[in-house]
């Protein structure tokens, strides 16, 4: 839910609220799915810090003056790990893993020749072994064009939902309610108690536009502020330069005035390939993010649409 899920994005350090057109502003701002043609899918995987896997797809479809509509899954999970006792620390021979998953519908409508409005419905879902914890959230995003030299305002709300819960039975326990006497019952069935936690809920706003927007040279910037509930404010900001519409160059900066942040500048590059004889396009996105000294992450992206 806090990751950004596209290499396009992270090159970018992620500064593209007010950007559209790409599959992968459904999670940054569903308003941006709105410049989306045709049909189109994207996905990527790549290793996360912690040896975690992170994992995504977007599928888009162009309903014909109708909107966008967009489905898309986000997956993030650890390797397998011991499952550990007290009693048997070295482990029991069982193993587990923990997931976070979270399934979503977008749509995104353009209200006038200006103005666009987008909002996702999403499914969210946390496992460590055999406890789990769902809620249900909204994202809510709107795009604006400017008439002053296209200059794009965008402002979205991520993950607006309820809380969550840890659930399950590896929550259940046997305990020995007074275990210095003898005579009395030594095994009662108890329960680990929870308690609700919120889920990370975002605020962006930005701009973002052209410098140089030629057949040979498109030189675009981004700058978003963010209000996150569980840390400071912060700013990214980023570039992209393409050259005949064909290969792009990226980076950006994340986390600007964030408290304690680790995140560093950020790089990347993609190309935008017309298939030879066809009207499908085949885009493939590379970035890396420096967090310090986590190290660094990789990301690739790869799409088309026809």
């Amino acid at each position: 839910m806090k990751i950004g899920i596209d290499a396009r994005g992270s090159a970018m350090g992620g500064a593209v609220v007010g950007q559209s057109g790409n599959l992968s502003s459904v999670y940054w701002n569903p308003a941006g799915l709105v410049r989306h043609s045709g049909v189109g899918a994207e996905f990527g995987s790549h290793d996360w810090l912690a040896a975690m896997k992170f994992q995504y797809a977007v599928t888009g479809i162009e309903l014909k003056g109708k909107g966008v509509l967009g489905l898309w899954i986000v997956n993030l999970s650890s390797p397998e790990d011991l499952v550990r006792t007290v009693a048997e620390p070295e482990g029991t021979g069982e193993k587990f893993v923990a997931n976070d998953l979270s399934a979503a519908i977008t749509y995104a409508k353009m209200l006038t020749d200006n103005f666009a409005l987008g909002g996702s419905v999403k499914y969210i879902q946390l496992n460590i072994w055999h406890t789990t914890a769902r809620t249900v959230a909204v994202d809510l995003g709107a795009l604006f064009t400017t008439p002053f030299k296209g200059i794009r305002l965008g402002a979205s709300i991520s993950n607006y939902g309820g809380k969550m819960k840890m659930d399950g039975r590896d929550q259940k326990i046997g305990v020995d309610p007074d275990p210095v006497n003898q005579g009395n019952v030594e095994f009662v069935n108890a329960y680990y108690e929870t308690e609700y936690f919120p889920i990370p809920l975002f605020f962006r706003v930005g701009f973002s536009g052209e410098i140089i927007n030629s057949d040979k040279l498109k030189l675009m910037y981004g700058l978003d502020a963010l209000h996150p509930n569980d840390n400071s404010e912060y700013v990214n900001l980023g570039v992209e330069a393409t050259f005949n519409n064909f290969v792009s160059l990226r980076a950006g900066y994340p986390s600007l005035f964030k408290d304690d942040s680790i995140e560093g500048p950020t790089f990347g590059a993609g190309l935008n390939y017309r298939v030879w004889r066809t009207s499908t396009i085949l885009k493939i996105d590379y970035s890396i993010a420096d967090f310090g000294p986590l190290g660094s992450v990789e990301r690739l992206s790869v799409g088309f649409n026809f």
